[in-house]
């Protein structure tokens, strides 16, 4: 099986257990790893039979925009179920960072990595 990756997609979203994340905010970078057959993308030209980089993006946009959660699990759980309905693929692996976490000491980021099929 072949492979399509979108690394280092980055928004600003109000997601995390403490009440100041949930109003100012974090930075937040997503990858996704599509596997599934690209020989017919590459003999037609057809951006039909590959995965379409705007929805994509347009998917993890709107779960990071929209509803606040707790957890970058759950974030991470969402993208996937959505993505992983929306396209025709083998598997999709979702990594969800969160830049700088409120931890009481330094680091660059927390990171959570899942996997479809599950």
């Amino acid at each position: 099986m072949d492979k399509l990756v979108l690394k280092g997609l980055k928004f600003h979203g109000r997601h995390g257990v403490y009440d100041q994340e949930k109003v100012i905010g974090n930075s937040f970078e997503v990858d996704l790893e599509f596997t599934l057959s690209l020989q017919k993308a590459g003999e037609t030209d057809d951006l039909t039979h590959t995965i379409d980089y705007a929805k994509a993006y347009s998917v993890v946009a709107d779960i990071l925009h929209n509803t606040s959660v707790n957890l970058i699990e759950t974030l991470a759980l969402r993208i996937g179920t959505q993505l992983y309905s929306e396209f025709k693929i083998e598997s999709l692996k979702v990594s969800i960072r969160k830049i700088n976490p409120p931890m009481g000491g330094e680091t660059d980021y927390s990171e959570v990595t899942m996997q479809w099929p599950r």
